[in-house]
């Protein structure tokens, strides 16, 4: 039998937890489509916050998104957004980054067993949210048209012409094939780890390659959508998707996702990315909080059970906690943009 069946555990379905995982899909949702992110970064903690399996929560993620990457790539696509070319290259790469990460997975488990698993994905969840979290404050917080000086990374590889040159006409870009490949092999060797390769492939696809915020994150989504659905087969053929996990949080997500999208146009980019940037330091610590529990399973470190039955209730507190942050943050900005449009429409008529 597969090493991954014998350490599968679904979890059981409770009311209450079934309300939490809904919430947990309406924010990630909403996180989504307020911040152009996937909102796994929220998702997949949020799962492992109930006693699911890190493996399980990544493939079950990663299955409940890639149907919602085809419907915004084609939406995006009628706007002119999308460079199907450039998406369909960096999702070549990005397959085989995919499966490489799910063998790295089941390497985890063969070796270490469930616990070594989550500690995996834990402290991954942690270093990427700790580093593109403090960046994105960083953004924020920089002065409006301040600008770079010199060429940037993405024009100076582009001034390299290693055979095979590729175009990418809606990116307006033109560049050596070499450079796609490791971009687009990292953004699936993420989205396999945490079920979260947006957050290489967008940032790769501008600082890299040169194509602009909203072709990089129109584009992602065609990648997104191929190496979800590669490795959500792959995931599935390990018995590691809980359809039950996927259609929840997909639920809720849908109805988030609507919501959010029509707060970005009424509220401003540095509340976006502040937003952004708050919820995932705050994940980051409720998942550094779940790593103690996961290194005395290993036998690595010795901690009263006592003081892992607290750091694992304030871990769950916690992402609680980044959650309901989120929702007042946006929703909160949201009222207070449309209160402010009303009364500058009265004032307008009167």
């Amino acid at each position: 039998m597969d090493v991954a069946l014998d350490s599968l555990k679904f979890i059981d379905l409770t009311t209450s937890s079934i309300i939490f995982l809904f919430i947990v899909g309406f924010i990630g949702g909403l996180v989504s489509g307020f911040i152009g992110s996937g909102g796994a970064f929220v998702l997949t903690p949020g799962m492992m916050s109930l006693g699911v399996p890190g493996t399980v929560a990544v493939a079950s993620n990663m299955c409940h998104k890639f149907p919602k990457a085809l419907v915004g790539a084609i939406k995006r696509f009628r706007y002119g957004q999308v460079d199907v070319k450039l998406g369909l290259v960096m999702a070549a790469s990005a397959g085989v980054g995919v499966q490489v990460g799910i063998k790295i997975q089941n390497a985890i488990l063969a070796a270490w067993g469930q616990a070594g698993s989550n500690l995996y994905v834990s402290l991954s969840f942690v270093a990427v949210l700790v580093i593109v979290g403090g960046y994105v404050f960083y953004d924020a917080m920089k002065r409006p048209g301040a600008k770079a000086s010199g060429p940037t990374l993405a024009q100076r590889l582009q001034k390299i012409e290693m055979w095979p040159m590729i175009t990418f006409k809606t990116a307006g870009v033109r560049i050596s094939m070499w450079f796609t490949i490791p971009v687009g092999f990292a953004t699936g060797m993420l989205a396999a780890t945490i079920a979260v390769g947006g957050f290489i492939g967008v940032p790769g696809m501008i600082y890299v390659l040169g194509a602009s915020g909203l072709v990089a994150s129109a584009s992602e989504l065609v990648i997104a959508f191929a190496m979800g659905l590669g490795g959500t087969v792959n995931w599935a053929m390990h018995g590691m998707v809980d359809i039950r996990l996927t259609l929840i949080i997909l639920a809720g997500s849908l109805l988030g996702v609507q919501l959010g999208a029509i707060g970005t146009t009424i509220v401003r980019e540095a509340m976006i990315k502040i937003v952004m940037g708050s919820i995932m330091l705050i994940v980051a610590v409720s998942r550094a909080l779940a790593v103690p529990k996961y290194l005395a399973e290993l036998g690595l470190v010795e901690i009263p059970k006592d003081a892992v039955a607290l750091m694992d209730k304030a871990s769950f507190v916690i992402m609680c906690a980044a959650l309901a942050l989120g929702a007042v943050i946006i929703l909160g900005s949201m009222y207070k943009a449309r209160k402010a449009e009303s009364r500058q429409a009265a004032y307008g008529q009167a």
